[in-house]
């Protein structure tokens, strides 16, 4: 099998192909785990306070749809 380098923990280690794949695999899996919640939760304050700066309050749906029309 061919041997390939990966960098861990500021020391190069030659390992497998089939390793240093699943270290790699392994590696942006967890990369893009993090950006898709760094986005989720982004997403999720901007919304809130975008749907809060109309009218200056901030109402759940139940209080929203349980109000007495006057």
């Amino acid at each position: 099998m061919s041997k390939e380098v990966i960098h861990i923990h500021g020391q190069d280690i030659v390992v497998r192909e089939d390793t240093a794949k699943a270290f790699r695999g392994v590696s942006w899996a967890t990369i893009s785990i993090l950006v898709f919640a760094a986005i989720t939760a982004v997403l999720m304050i901007v919304l809130f306070f975008a749907g809060s700066a109309g009218d200056r309050t901030i109402e759940s749906p139940g209080s929203v749809t349980n109000t007495d029309p006057k």
